[in-house]
């Protein structure tokens, strides 16, 4: 019960108690009990909800900074990764393989704002040695969930 459950809540963590029990066979009782049981252990860490931030009309820029580091001694790169993610600005930080260290994500007010922070803040940190800044211009699919779907004419075909 416990994959499944994790896979339901995770595409969609609104989901009713009940409907969600339904779908699992079990009691909504079980399904309370097994929730409060994966938020104490940690493996649910939160409830986030996606906005499609190009349909209104505030103003927000992403982007993904690939950062090269010098890993601490004793410590890899937990230390200064833990030094990025503290910033408001920074959304998440993954250590990825490659030619760059860490993928962190950003949001900001604008190109110039996240260009600022990398300048500013992330590129001055004693353990970073270069970094590589992509902006992000659409967001397709996100979270598993499409964003930008195709037009699709429903119109009624009439031949002749």
């Amino acid at each position: 019960m416990r994959e499944e459950l994790l896979a339901i809540v995770e595409r969609n963590s609104r989901i009713d108690l009940k409907e969600l029990a339904v779908i699992l066979g079990v009691e909504e009782i079980d399904v309370v009990n097994e929730l409060a049981a994966l938020e104490a252990e940690g493996i649910i860490c939160g409830y986030h909800t996606m906005i499609d931030w190009e349909k209104t009309s505030i103003e927000k820029v992403s982007a993904l900074i690939e950062v090269r580091v010098t890993p601490q001694r004793g410590q890899g790169f937990d230390s200064i990764a833990e030094r990025i993610y503290k910033y408001p600005e920074v959304t998440s930080v993954y250590l990825i393989s490659g030619g760059y260290d860490l993928l962190v994500t950003l949001e900001g007010k604008s190109l110039k704002q996240i260009s600022g922070f990398v300048s500013d803040k992330l590129s001055t940190l004693d353990s970073v040695l270069s970094t590589a800044t992509h902006f992000i211009l659409k967001k397709y699919k996100d979270h598993g969930t499409i964003l930008s779907k195709k037009y699709e004419d429903t119109r009624e075909k009439v031949t002749p």
